[in-house]
């Protein structure tokens, strides 16, 4: 019987345990993929917190939005995924939204299905396109432009790293912040690295003008700094909900917002293409096995994991 993580209980991690879930047949707009790997967000926690809501009837709730495995069946022939390519019994798949991913086998929309590119293994595309879609929906947002600078708060994190890389890829300048051990590292990437913490901002004024900020971790620091330095606030995204950055006139993006949504579900083709080039790496840091699911929740929640964390079944 497939098995999947779920939350027995609103709270904290210590509240997730690994549950055994029918089986479903695929229906006619529908596959059903082994997993070989899935990829853990900091919204798979939140989701456990109940700020979403805790109505005691969702629970067990599984948790999870993307993965990464083999085609086990379809529900029709001639289905197609989100890059137009068919899907067959025996492809190489990733999905992504895809509620409840944490498990051995999904039956998930064919919508929401795409090819995995021989280029990317298993854990790295299952950890892909949460972070890189979010990071599109941000640099959409403030409508970054080449031979602009932005400056992306968190730049080492899945979300920032990816952000950085799109922006370079549009032909804008990045600066960003980050704890001084990952400066060498987001240098290779074209990043102008700034310690955070204690007088940010005078650290950051010389390198403006800033056109654009992208706030990725939702700290004081961050929404301040970006109020200051950058002229429109209407070119300012958090993904954290900020306050300051909303009090300015800022926008939060985020999953179950429908324009974020669909921006990032029509962005997924072409992150897996980036990827599959080499143009988008976001480097999977532990790979842990499925039955080790509270060592892997335990590093995502320390926060500073350094890249993505996957689960292997």
């Amino acid at each position: 019987m497939p098995r999947a993580i779920a939350f027995a209980a609103y709270g904290g991690p210590e509240h997730l345990g690994i549950i055994d879930v029918p089986s479903r047949g695929p229906a006619p707009d529908e596959v059903v993929i082994t997993v070989r790997a899935s990829g853990l967000n900091p919204v798979d926690l939140k989701l456990g917190s109940g700020y979403r809501g805790d109505d005691p009837a969702r629970l067990p709730l599984r948790i999870g939005f993307e993965a990464a495995g083999v085609v086990a069946a379809v529900g029709s022939d001639g289905l197609t995924g989100a890059d137009g390519a068919p899907i067959a019994v025996g492809d190489e798949v990733l999905a992504f939204r895809v509620p409840g991913a944490h498990a051995t086998e999904l039956t998930v929309p064919a919508r929401d299905v795409l090819q995995k590119p021989a280029e990317l293994s298993f854990e790295q595309a299952a950890g892909l396109l949460l972070a890189a879609a979010t990071a599109e929906d941000a640099l959409q947002t403030v409508r970054l432009a080449a031979g602009e600078t932005v400056l992306v708060h968190g730049v080492a994190g899945s979300v920032g790293r990816a952000t950085a890389q799109l922006a370079r890829h549009r032909g804008a300048r990045v600066v960003g912040t980050a704890a001084a051990h990952r400066h060498e590292e987001l240098r290779a990437l074209g990043v102008e690295p700034v310690r955070y913490g204690d007088g940010l901002l005078v650290r950051l004024e010389p390198l403006g003008p800033y056109a654009a900020a992208v706030d990725t971790i939702g700290t004081a620091e961050a929404g301040e700094t970006s109020v200051a330095l950058v002229a429109d606030p209407t070119r300012i995204v958090t993904i954290t909900g900020s306050p300051a950055i909303l009090a300015a006139g800022g926008t939060a993006i985020g999953g179950g917002n429908p324009r974020s949504d669909a921006v990032r579900d029509a962005a997924r083709a072409e992150l897996v293409r980036l990827a599959a080039a080499g143009e988008l790496d976001l480097p999977v840091v532990a790979a842990r096995p499925f039955d080790d699911f509270r060592a892997a929740f335990a590093l995502l929640a320390e926060g500073h994991a350094g890249g993505k964390i996957v689960l292997v079944p």
